[in-house]
């Protein structure tokens, strides 16, 4: 049996991947609804069929189109059914299956006055540009 390996290049430290979800869920909470609707789309882009079903407990599984699979697009209605602690999981998710996701948010909500008018849009904007720079 081979010994266990403690080479940080090949594996990241959690932590740094765990740092942005909680911003993108407090910014959801606090987005007015169009911006949740795009932030939802946003994030929910890279994830597959079986994600949706198991990601927050099952809460993204009636985006599931009944038909063939394609990619999921959330409504109005789904953004303000979905819950800040929802949208954590899911960007947790996201972060670990699909970094350059979430690394695009700051493009897909470019025209947001919330980037800049609130606290946690600051916070996120800032996290994510730094978090680019490091990548």
């Amino acid at each position: 049996m081979p010994p266990p390996r403690n080479d940080q290049r090949e594996y990241p430290p959690v932590q740094a991947t765990t740092e942005l979800a909680p911003l993108v869920a407090d910014f959801f909470a606090k987005a007015p609804p169009p911006q949740r609707v795009r932030l939802l789309n946003g994030l929910l882009r890279p994830v597959g069929p079986l994600a949706l079903v198991t990601v927050a407990a099952g809460a993204f599984a009636s985006l599931l189109p009944a038909t063939r699979w394609h990619a999921v697009t959330a409504t109005l209605d789904d953004a303000l059914r979905v819950t800040a602690g929802q949208v954590l999981e899911l960007a947790r998710y996201v972060e670990q299956k699909s970094p350059e996701s979430i690394a695009q948010l700051p493009d897909l909500l470019a025209d947001s006055p919330l980037w800049v008018s609130s606290l946690s849009g600051a916070l996120l904007l800032l996290a994510l540009r730094a978090w680019r720079r490091k990548g």
